[in-house]
């Protein structure tokens, strides 16, 4: 009886994706970076993605509201850049959930320090991903 409405609750998430508004990027639709937030770390990265692309960089922002479940097109946003990070306020619990879901290299950029990122924490994170 256990096993059974545990699967069943995991059906009612799974479908859960249905009602969800698909995921919205802030930027290039594909590209060199793409930079996904949530919480807190909105502020600092939509700020920082915004002087990237005033500089000319092909960088944008998606930021997940929803995270169980994901956007039914999250796999799809993700794939169509060469690079993304995941910027986090703890040990990289979201890029690593994103690895594993999605079997796509994404990198963790870490905070752990009691402080929420700054800009220029940001936009020096962004450079160095695309001297690459």
């Amino acid at each position: 009886h256990h096993e059974r409405m545990v699967r069943e609750r995991a059906e009612k998430i799974a479908r859960l994706a249905e009602a969800i508004p698909p995921q919205a990027v802030f930027g290039p639709e594909q590209g060199d970076l793409l930079l996904v937030s949530w919480g807190g770390t909105y502020g600092a990265v939509r700020s920082a993605v915004v002087a990237a692309q005033r500089r000319g960089q092909s960088v944008a922002h998606a930021h997940l509201r929803y995270l169980n479940p994901f956007p039914a097109n999250l796999r799809d946003v993700l794939s169509r850049y060469r690079q993304v990070i995941v910027p986090e306020l703890n040990g990289g619990q979201l890029a690593f959930l994103l690895r594993g879901r999605y079997a796509l290299n994404i990198q963790s950029y870490t905070k752990v320090h009691g402080r929420p990122f700054t800009i220029n924490e940001i936009s020096r994170r962004i450079d160095q991903a695309l001297e690459r």
